[in-house]
């Protein structure tokens, strides 16, 4: 079997997966840029690559289109610590195998190239890829499934229902998937059916005839004669009246529908993407949505993730805010201090990622520092209450800075050692509340007292009392 090639600058990164193959007896080569690859593939070739995208010379992406151009069966491993959407879907529409963000669990890693050499055995095809939307960020995990989903579904028809609180950008990602599928050249067409009153919701998505009812004084066509060929994004879904589930259902079912008043058949060609802030599942139980028309939808589900989440990406999407917002003002972009980062960090944002594009636009108008801090907030963002309140609920996001910072050091026993942190944390404050009294303490964490005792020990905590 040939090499795994490993292609990163960062000297780390190729030590890490160069001694995890090692330890697997999987034979390796390392290259410190693309261009140093791309002139090894002249006299060899690889079994599989895992490559990073940016690089000084030529990029991941680069090498990708290349091998994939000459030898498309060879599965390459996309790594990258930049956490755009464009990168995702870029290396899946390129044929990408996969996509690993980094810092990446090691374990993950190695399991992914055995995926990988399993295949290449197998001879058997390649993954899509796409380009993607700047508005859509994220380092978190959720995001970058997210991503990932895009990217397989960049060449497909495939019905998609999109969950997610308001705020969390539904549309941009029906945009996205929109945008990086074979009907990309055709009509994107959006309704929020919660918006518009039951009785013109009808005549909105399907259009009239002249004449249909008062006021009809034309033909109209609907929502989806607009986006014939393309796509129809219907937004909140989940609110949508009975009998125009019916109707949609028709649609979905036979493929015709009939404008209000009229009785000729139109042949729809269009891609639905549904979107809800609702459970569906739940609603289908309350007898509030159609059994049929939910399996219909539920093809495809993306779950977007609440901002409350994905704490580790407010700093970014909040300086992306900022800059956008100056560039649509024209005026000089300004910059958060590192202390509003982490206060903001902190929040709990219930309107998401639209709740904090619109503070970042106001900052950019209101504020007259160039520098904004705690102090330049709205009122309503400076509550030192709420704030602590949010901090103290916020051990999680401490928690995945930890193990982020461990995989990417390339730690061993993580586990073991952030929980035996937690561990301790918890029975020293215990001990503290309780003036030492190891019943009442256990008592309170709920564990019994043999096992407090032990875990002291074996923690080797000093803390004496009853």
């Amino acid at each position: 079997m040939k090499p795994v090639w490993i292609i990163d600058d960062d000297k780390s990164i190729r030590w890490v997966l160069e001694k995890s193959l090692a330890r697997e007896e999987i034979e390796f080569k390392s290259f410190s840029t693309a261009d140093d690859a791309l002139r090894a593939l002249s006299n060899d070739l690889p079994q599989v690559v895992v490559s990073d995208i940016r690089m000084p010379g030529s990029s991941g992406l680069d090498f990708l289109q290349v091998l994939h151009q000459r030898h498309p069966h060879i599965p390459v491993i996309i790594m990258t610590a930049y956490s755009d959407l464009e990168s995702a879907v870029s290396a899946f529409q390129g044929g990408a195998f996969e996509y690993l963000p980094k810092p990446f669990d090691i374990n993950h890693a190695v399991e992914l190239i055995r995926r990988a050499l399993e295949q290449s055995r197998r001879k058997s095809g390649d993954a899509q890829e796409v380009a993607v939307d700047a508005d859509i960020l994220g380092q978190a995990p959720a995001m970058q499934e997210v991503f990932r989903a895009i990217g397989r579904l960049s060449q497909s028809h495939a019905t998609v229902l999109i969950n997610g609180e308001s705020g969390t950008g539904k549309e941009l990602v029906a945009q996205a998937l929109h945008r990086h599928s074979p009907r990309s050249d055709k009509p994107f067409i959006a309704i929020n059916t919660a918006a518009i009153p039951k009785d013109l919701l009808e005549s909105e998505l399907f259009g009239h005839e002249r004449g249909a009812f008062t006021g009809a004084a034309t033909t109209r066509r609907g929502r989806f004669e607009q986006a014939e060929g393309g796509t129809l994004f219907l937004d909140e879904i989940g609110d949508m009246p009975a009998d125009l589930q019916t109707r949609l259902l028709r649609v979905l079912s036979d493929g015709n529908y009939y404008r209000v008043g009229g009785h000729q058949p139109i042949k729809a060609n269009v891609r639905i993407i549904t979107a809800t802030h609702q459970n569906l599942d739940e609603r289908v139980k309350q007898g509030l949505f159609r059994e049929d028309l939910f399996h219909r939808l539920n093809v495809i589900r993306l779950r977007l993730p609440p901002l409350r989440e994905r704490r580790e990406d407010i700093p970014l999407l909040a300086k992306y805010f900022l800059q956008k917002s100056a560039r649509e003002l024209s005026v000089e972009q300004k910059q958060f201090s590192e202390a509003t980062l982490q206060h903001l960090s902190a929040q709990s944002f219930p309107g998401n990622v639209r709740q904090l594009e619109n503070l970042c636009h106001w900052l950019t108008v209101m504020t007259p520092s160039q520098i904004i801090e705690v102090a330049d907030l709205p009122p309503e963002w400076r509550d030192e209450a709420s704030t602590s309140a949010a901090s103290y609920g916020d051990w999680s996001a401490a928690l995945a800075q930890q193990a982020a910072i461990a995989l990417q050091r390339g730690d061993e026993r993580i586990m073991d050692t952030l929980t035996n942190q937690f561990e301790r944390t918890l029975i020293l404050q215990a001990l503290q509340h309780t003036n030492g009294r190891r019943i009442e303490a256990a008592t309170l964490l709920g564990i019994g007292r043999n096992t407090l005792t032990r875990k002291i020990q074996e923690l080797g905590l000093d803390q004496q009392g009853e």
